[in-house]
């Protein structure tokens, strides 16, 4: 039975005003709720594309990419091996860089596998510690860098034509120095401050089979309590759903050379408060791509802008994010497809 294009309209508009019910009224509160997490870089994207279109990318195929998102877009590759770089400057001269690959045997009637590596130079920091001199009231310790890092291992399969689904188990490390702690004789301990937990990422893909409308849903950072000294947390764990499509496809049955890319996610982390997640992507000639996004529940990086530049199988992609007081962040990608 044909669909009237007056209801595909309204199942179009339904899906998003869902969305925007989810996370609208929990954005629209008085007070934050946030629960306490730590590995906090589990949470920055260094994707550019995905940056730039404000991270709303659950339901899109970002190839190697989709691993940072959600593991299930991986099993839309319709490559045999895809490589991404990605660089990014973050605030404080924080630096993150990551690498994905993502390979498909036999065209993909064994899935796809893949490979996620992320680490994070937090430069230079002077260490101290509380010691009873008068007039400060600490000592230095020497400097240290602190460092962190991810290895992810990644799977992800086409069920059916409209099905996907994709997970990822990953091992996270952390080392924030070392420090003293007093004992009961008087002496003092050297405690290392290094934790090495495990976390699961597992998301799903659905395409409606009308038009290019698709659904997506991902959970991410799912790990049991890790501890520090005294203190326990979890990972940030996050809860994303999705809904992306091609918004020329109202107007052209065939547009191959340009796409208006329109998605939209609904975030719901233990970090802080419900995120709504909203970016456009206009392809010319599938060659040069400008992007837009915006966040609705962040206090400084609301807006993101971009572009990418796609030629003989090579993609390089960046992102600029207006980041208030803490000025600006800049991420920049590059991908490589056979």
């Amino acid at each position: 039975m044909k669909i009237s294009k007056i209801n595909q309209i309204k199942c179009t508009v339904g899906c998003i005003l869902l969305l925007l019910t989810m996370a609208l009224p929990a954005a629209a509160q008085d007070y934050d709720k946030i629960a306490q997490t730590g590995f906090q870089f589990l949470s920055v994207s260094s994707d550019a594309k995905a940056s730039a279109l404000a991270n709303a990318a659950t339901a899109l195929p970002l190839r190697a990419g989709s691993l940072f998102f959600n593991p299930a877009g991986m099993a839309e590759m319709k490559n045999r091996f895809d490589l991404a770089f990605s660089m990014n400057q973050w605030i404080a001269d924080i630096r993150y860089n990551t690498f994905s690959a993502a390979v498909s045997p036999a065209k993909g009637r064994y899935g796809v596998f893949g490979v996620s590596v992320q680490s994070v130079d937090y430069g230079e920091i002077i260490g101290t510690r509380v010691a009873p001199n008068l007039d400060e009231g600490y000592i230095e310790t020497g400097n240290f860098n602190p460092d962190a890092g991810c290895f992810g291992l990644g799977y992800a399969r086409q069920l059916s034509d409209h099905f996907l689904v994709g997970g990822q188990i990953k091992w996270a490390r952390q080392r924030l120095g070392e420090n003293l702690l007093p004992t009961a004789d008087g002496d003092s301990l050297t405690v290392k401050n290094e934790l090495t937990p495990m976390a699961f990422d597992f998301g799903t893909l659905y395409k409606t089979g009308f038009k290019s409308l698709q659904f997506g849903m991902s959970v991410r950072n799912f790990s049991k309590e890790v501890k520090y000294a005294q203190d326990s947390f979890q990972l940030p764990l996050a809860f994303a759903l999705g809904i992306a499509m091609d918004m020329l496809d109202w107007f052209a049955d065939e547009h191959e050379m340009h796409s208006l890319l329109f998605s939209i996610d609904a975030v719901h982390d233990r970090s802080h408060r419900e995120q709504l997640l909203m970016g456009m992507d206009y392809t010319f000639l599938n060659t040069l791509s400008l992007r837009l996004g915006y966040t609705l529940g962040n206090d400084e990086d609301n807006v993101t802008l971009g572009f990418g530049f796609t030629s003989f199988g090579i993609v390089l992609d960046y992102a600029y994010t207006p980041f208030g007081v803490f000025d600006s962040v800049q991420r920049v990608s590059a991908r490589f497809s056979l």
